[in-house]
């Protein structure tokens, strides 16, 4: 075979197609790469075939076309193919949908099914869910799993199990939640989705310089990069505005 045929022929495999999908700038080419693939017919292992659907998922998400998105995660789900990823992205999907209840009954599963290194992923997820929901004792129950199987990630679960606790309306001491602060700031996990959680027990603190650095900090970055990031955080993101909106104004 000339080199020229050779490099057609790899050119078509799915496995060429997935790297295009995934190094796709938009979610046009992701969704094209993905479903030639798909479309070519013949035998795709079933990891191609699922890593492939994810292609496509992602390409709806960050288009906010949820309901297709929906449709293609419980695919992947069918192939049982790391079930409890699927089942992320499902909840991720119906809360698109505004499907509160469905998110909850994804993410339960996914935390059922998944091994024990993903296990406090998912109970996170599924607690700061309830959270977002005003689920706040549910919230808790979730967080206090999440916090028994977490390692590195340990403070961000702490931090957020004592939120869904003061929002409950129990009684947390100001030296504990000094604590949470300090443990959650100094870990790496601090960053990114901790800025949110930092912000908030800086706001229940009443230390509103640094709730409005770490509040405004998580919504520029959230809102700045991936379509899809911003997609998955939007109830985090509203959230984050309406804590800013009730800080008092910074004094001349």
């Amino acid at each position: 075979m000339s080199r020229t045929r050779a490099a057609a022929a790899e050119v078509v495999t799915p496995e060429h197609l997935l790297r295009k999908a995934t190094l796709a700038r938009t979610s046009g080419l992701r969704a094209k790469y993905a479903l030639r693939a798909l479309d070519r017919g013949g035998r795709i292992s079933r990891t191609t075939r699922a890593m492939l659907l994810r292609q496509l998922y992602l390409a709806h998400m960050e288009a906010k076309r949820f309901e297709p998105a929906l449709g293609v995660a419980l695919d992947i789900v069918a192939l049982d193919v790391m079930p409890d990823v699927a089942r992320q992205d499902a909840a991720r999907a119906c809360l698109g949908l505004g499907d509160h209840e469905g998110a909850v009954a994804h993410l339960r599963l996914a935390s059922r099914v998944s091994p024990p290194s993903r296990r406090a992923f998912h109970l996170w997820t599924l607690g700061s869910v309830l959270y977002l929901a005003g689920r706040h004792r549910e919230a808790a129950g979730a967080l206090s799993r999440a916090s028994r199987w977490g390692t590195t990630d340990r403070p961000l679960y702490q931090a957020q199990l004592a939120l869904s606790r003061i929002a409950s309306g129990e009684s947390i001491a100001p030296d504990e939640v000094d604590s949470l602060r300090e443990r959650l700031a100094d870990a790496p996990c601090g960053q990114g989705y901790g800025q949110f959680v930092l912000g908030e027990l800086a706001f229940h603190a009443r230390d509103f310089d640094a709730a409005r650095l770490y509040l405004r900090g998580f919504v520029r970055r959230s809102t700045s990069g991936r379509v899809a990031l911003a997609v998955a955080l939007t109830g985090e993101i509203a959230r984050a505005r309406r804590l800013l909106a009730r800080l008092p104004r910074k004094k001349p």
